[in-house]
C-alpha cells in the first residue's frame, strides 16, 4: 500500500541534499587538485560540476511536475523513449550507478574508520591484483552485508536514522566552512595566505578536465533521488521543483565554502597528496590537532553510513518495481516475510561487493560517473523530445533557461563522458560501465520473450 503524501518542501529539499551529501565532498579534492595543478583550476573544477547540476536539477523540475507520481528517471525515459531505454536505466542502476556508488561510499567508510584504526590499510592480504582483498575493501564489503541484511528485515525506524544522519552530515560540512573562516582570518604556518599564492597555474588542464570533473560530479551525484518518492510529497507540481533547486543549490554552495577551507588550511600539493586522499581530515589535523581530526573523521563515518544506508534501500526498490512490471527478474519482484523486496536487496549487495573488490575509490568513481552522466544527458534529451510529442501536455512547471540551459546541460555532460572514454586515465573504468550498460540489451530481450512482450508498467495505469 502506498503511503499517504506526508513530504512537504521541506522534507524534499533535505532529501535531495541528504543524498547528495556522502563521501565525495571529504576525499575526491585530493583527485582534483592533483588534476587542476593550482587552487584556481581546484575551484574552477568544483564550480563547473555545481553549475552542472544545478542545470540539471532545474530542468527535471519539469519532468517531475509532469510525472509527480510516475517514480522519477525510470518513468521520464519510458515516456520519453519507451521501455527498452527506459529498462537499460534501471538495469544500469544495478549493475553500474547504485551499486557502484554503495561500493565507492563504503570503501570511503573504510578509508575514514582507518584514521581511527590505523591497522585498517589498504595494503593486499594475499596477492598483489586489482581484486586483492585488502582490510579496507573487505570492511567495505562487511558494511554492504550488514545493511543489506538490516534492510532485509525491516527497518521502520529508516526515516527517523536517515533524518539523523542528515543533520550529521550538515554539522560536519558547517564546521569545516567554519575552520576555513577562521583559518583565512589566522593563515596557519602550514600554507601561506590564499592571497600569497598564485591563484592559477601557468596553463588551464585541459587535457585532464574530464578526469578531474569526475570526483565533483560524483561528490555532487543523487540529487534526483527526490524524484523516485514523488508520490509522498505534498503538492509535489510545486515542491518537487523546488525542492531540486534549494537542495542542490545549497548543497554546491557548502560544497564551495569546505574547498575553499581546504585551500586556507592546506597548501595544494598537501591536498593533492593527503594521506588516503583523507582531506578532510588533513585539514583539520593541520589546524585544529590529531584529535579535531579524529572527531571529523567520527563524523564523516556518521555520514557515510546514513548515505549507504538509503543507497541499499532505495536501489533495490527499483529492481522490485521492474520485476512487478515484467521488466526484470521474476524473484526480484518478491517480498520476504518481512515484507520487503530480500532477494533485490542482496542480489545488489552481492554485485556491490564485488565492485568494493575491484578496484580504488578513484577507479569506482570512473565506473560509476559515465553511466550516470550518459543517462542524465539521455533523460534531458527525453525533455526536449515530449515537448515535440507532446507539446499540449500539462507542465505547471517549465524548465528554466529552457532550451539553452538544459541543452548546454546535455552537450556537457556528453562531452565530459566521451573524454572519460578518451582518456587513458579513465579508459578501461568507462568502458567497463559502457559494457554493463549495453550487457543490459539481451537481458531486456530474454526477459520480454519470456514474458510473452507483457511489460506494460503498473504506472502507466
Amino acid at each position: 500500500m502506498e503511503n499517504p503524501p506526508s513530504l512537504g518542501l521541506f522534507d524534499a529539499t533535505a532529501i535531495v541534499a541528504g543524498s547528495m551529501i556522502g563521501s565525495g565532498i571529504f576525499l575526491v579534492s585530493a583527485d582534483v587538485a592533483r588534476q587542476a595543478g593550482s587552487p584556481g583550476w581546484l575551484l574552477a573544477v568544483w564550480v563547473i560540476a555545481g553549475a552542472m547540476t544545478l542545470a540539471a536539477a532545474l530542468s527535471y523540475g519539469e519532468l517531475a511536475a509532469m510525472f509527480p507520481a510516475a517514480g522519477g528517471q525510470y518513468v521520464y525515459l519510458r515516456e520519453a523513449f519507451g521501455p527498452p531505454v527506459a529498462f537499460l536505466f534501471g538495469w544500469t542502476q544495478l549493475t553500474v550507478i547504485q551499486t557502484g556508488t554503495i561500493a565507492a561510499v563504503a570503501v570511503a567508510f573504510a578509508r575514514f574508520a582507518g584514521v581511527l584504526l590505523p591497522g585498517l590499510s589498504d595494503r593486499p592480504l594475499f596477492w598483489a591484483s586489482r581484486f586483492s582483498p585488502t582490510p579496507q575493501r573487505l570492511c567495505a564489503i562487511v558494511l554492504v552485508l550488514l545493511l543489506t541484511s538490516t534492510n532485509a528485515r525491516g527497518l521502520r525506524e529508516g526515516k527517523t536514522v536517515q533524518n539523523v544522519f542528515t543533520v550529521a552530515k550538515g554539522i560536519v560540512l558547517l564546521a569545516l566552512a567554519i575552520l576555513g573562516a577562521a583559518a583565512i582570518l589566522s593563515p596557519p604556518t602550514a600554507a601561506p595566505a590564499l592571497s600569497e599564492r598564485p591563484f592559477f597555474g601557468a596553463a588551464a588542464p585541459l587535457a585532464t578536465l574530464g578526469p578531474a570533473l569526475v570526483g565533483a560530479l560524483f561528490a555532487a551525484d543523487a540529487w534526483n533521488n527526490v524524484t523516485f518518492t514523488a508520490g509522498e510529497v505534498r503538492d509535489p507540481q510545486r515542491n518537487l521543483p523546488r525542492s531540486l533547486a534549494l537542495g542542490a543549490g545549497l548543497t554546491i554552495g557548502l560544497y564551495l565554502l569546505v574547498n575553499v577551507a581546504y585551500l586556507a588550511i592546506l597548501p595544494l600539493p598537501a591536498i593533492a597528496h593527503a594521506p588516503a586522499d583523507r582531506v578532510a581530515s588533513a585539514a583539520v589535523a593541520a589546524f585544529a590537532g590529531p584529535v579535531a581530526a579524529a572527531a571529523v573523521a567520527a563524523g564523516i563515518l556518521v555520514s557515510t553510513f546514513g548515505c549507504i544506508n538509503g543507497l541499499v534501500l532505495a536501489g533495490a526498490r527499483v529492481s522490485y518495481a521492474m520485476a512487478k512490471d515484467r521488466l526484470f527478474f521474476r524473484a526480484a519482484g518478491r517480498l520476504n516475510a518481512r515484507g520487503v523486496p530480500g532477494r533485490a536487496l542482496f542480489l545488489q549487495a552481492g554485485w556491490a561487493s564485488l565492485l568494493c573488490l575491484s578496484g580504488t575509490y578513484s577507479e569506482l568513481l570512473d565506473y560509476v560517473i559515465f553511466a550516470v552522466l550518459v543517462f542524465y544527458a539521455l533523460t534531458l534529451a527525453g525533455l526536449f523530445r515530449l515537448r515535440i510529442t507532446r507539446p499540449d501536455a500539462p507542465r505547471p512547471y517549465r524548465a528554466l533557461g529552457y532550451p539553452w540551459l538544459p541543452g548546454a546541460y546535455v552537450l556537457g555532460a556528453s562531452a565530459v563522458a566521451a573524454s572519460l572514454l578518451f582518456s587513458p586515465q579513465t579508459r578501461t573504468q568507462a568502458m567497463e560501465g559502457l559494457a554493463c550498460v549495453l550487457a543490459g540489451l539481451p537481458v531486456y530481450f530474454a526477459v520480454t520473450r519470456r514474458s510473452g512482450g507483457r511489460h506494460e508498467s503498473a504506472l502507466c495505469a
